[in-house]
């Protein structure tokens, strides 16, 4: 087991993930945000790598991709940033990006690097399904590092399931098929989220985009493990001096 399997044992019910753009709202904000995040009640850490068209990320996050681009993040930086991170957070991180930077890196490189520092788990949603299966699984495997599928309300039950059996950590259901940081409602598709419950997947399942309060955490919850905060958090760092204390109030408006 990794730190995401051990979460999930541990608590399967209402749990948080919170994503903030690895760079944001400055360079060296990163450890900051994850100490931050910690001390305040999250339960998984998403780290967003920068990249200059996040295809998945709606407006809010693609601003604080282009701020943590301006600043000088990069991946090679962010692993310098990470690399003593465990002796202080115990949290579950999971770094979320896109395969062009990752794969100038080089895939091999990265998640050796990544499981160096104590990353846990991946999301790349522009990697295909039949190429992860096929040439890079055994890579993520061999480096303990779990690799989380989105599934989207359109996605039929047969590749939810296939979906279901690639993945590893928690299955990733976005909300509706837009970008993060929608404003569509939440309780509209309480349905899908019962069908997935109902479908005894293998996996945990945490809902993504449009979860910005308590309202549209408790619904997520409701019928599924828990959910995944970004646009909302990036929002609330947004004009902050103190990230320690607007972190708290905001997590506060989320869980108290």
């Amino acid at each position: 087991m990794n730190r995401i399997d051990e979460l999930f044992a541990k608590k399967n019910k209402k749990v948080l993930n919170v994503y903030c753009t690895a760079g944001y709202p400055h360079l060296n904000s990163t450890v900051e945000v994850l100490t931050a995040l910690q001390q305040n009640g999250a339960d998984l850490a998403e780290i967003g790598m920068p990249y200059s068209d996040p295809l998945a990320d709606g407006p809010v996050i693609q601003q604080s991709n282009m701020i943590a681009l301006e600043n000088g993040m990069s991946i090679s930086i962010l692993f310098e940033q990470l690399q003593q991170v465990r002796e202080t957070i115990a949290l579950p991180i999971i770094l979320m990006g896109y395969m062009n930077p990752i794969m100038q890196y080089g895939l091999e490189k990265f998640c050796a690097d990544a499981e160096a520092v104590g990353v846990d788990g991946i999301i790349l949603p522009d990697l295909p399904m039949y190429e992860f299966e096929t040439i890079y699984k055994d890579l993520f495997n061999k480096h303990n590092l779990r690799f989380i599928f989105l599934v989207t309300p359109e996605t039929g039950e047969e590749r939810i399931r296939k979906i279901d059996a690639l993945s590893s950590g928690f299955l990733y259901a976005v909300s509706s098929s837009s970008t993060t940081g929608n404003n569509k409602a939440i309780s509209d598709q309480s349905n899908y989220f019962k069908k997935l419950q109902g479908m005894q997947l293998k996996n945990p399942i945490l809902v993504g985009f449009g979860i910005k309060d308590r309202e549209t955490f408790q619904t997520a919850c409701a019928n599924t493990n828990g959910a995944i905060i970004g646009s909302a958090y990036i929002k609330a760092l947004q004009d902050s001096v103190n990230i320690q204390a607007s972190t708290k109030e905001f997590l506060n408006s989320i869980t108290a």
